[in-house]
């Protein structure tokens, strides 16, 4: 998974909608929405997922550094969760770096790591490029987001729409974006087919 799999919009850098959940009932929220990916992963999975930590997922700890509580207070994403998720900043398979893109697209982390890239991050876009070389190829892979129109997305209400897909990479060598219809509705048709 390559990121943001919580919102935390109730303590999001973005302004906050006053009328909008609490911080306990986003979370029971997350928690309950998250058990779904947990147990459909649990059945397909011999061994523990690895997600990308996002901006979003990290929100709680950088609020709790910037106000200098210690590390050791802190529960990790599996305890306050409830997953058992390999929760990390980076990953590589085949030869592919996968992290949630702050800091850079996936075209330009590409380049600049010499290195295919997947990231996510940028909701609004959702491509594959390739860079050329003379012994090597490498793609950067930018794979949208999950969610569109909804409350957890609601501080990006004025930007374009959502790139609602996702990527996938086989063996290294072979980059493919599948896009969702545009559009909330559309989208939840689409996963009923």
């Amino acid at each position: 998974m390559i990121g943001d799999a919580i919102d935390n919009h109730y303590s999001s850098f973005h302004p906050t909608d006053p009328d909008g959940y609490g911080g306990g009932e986003e979370l029971d929220r997350a928690i309950k929405r998250l058990s779904k990916y947990r147990d459909a992963f649990a059945k397909i999975c011999d061994k523990p997922v690895d997600i990308c930590i996002g901006n979003h997922d990290r929100i709680i700890m950088r609020k709790a550094f910037d106000s200098d509580i210690p590390a050791r207070w802190i529960k990790s994403y599996n305890e306050v969760l409830g997953t058992d998720w390999n929760w990390v900043e980076s990953i590589e398979y085949d030869n592919v770096l996968y992290e949630h893109g702050e800091g850079g697209q996936a075209k330009s982390k590409a380049v600049k790591n010499f290195q295919s890239s997947v990231c996510g991050h940028t909701h609004t876009e959702a491509y594959v490029i390739w860079n050329i070389g003379k012994k090597q190829n490498t793609f950067g892979m930018q794979v949208g987001s999950g969610i569109g129109e909804s409350y957890a997305f609601a501080y990006a209400k004025n930007f374009r729409k959502s790139a609602i897909g996702c990527g996938v990479v086989l063996g290294g060598h072979t980059a493919i974006n599948i896009l969702m219809p545009l559009g909330e509705k559309k989208a939840k048709e689409s996963r009923v087919l």
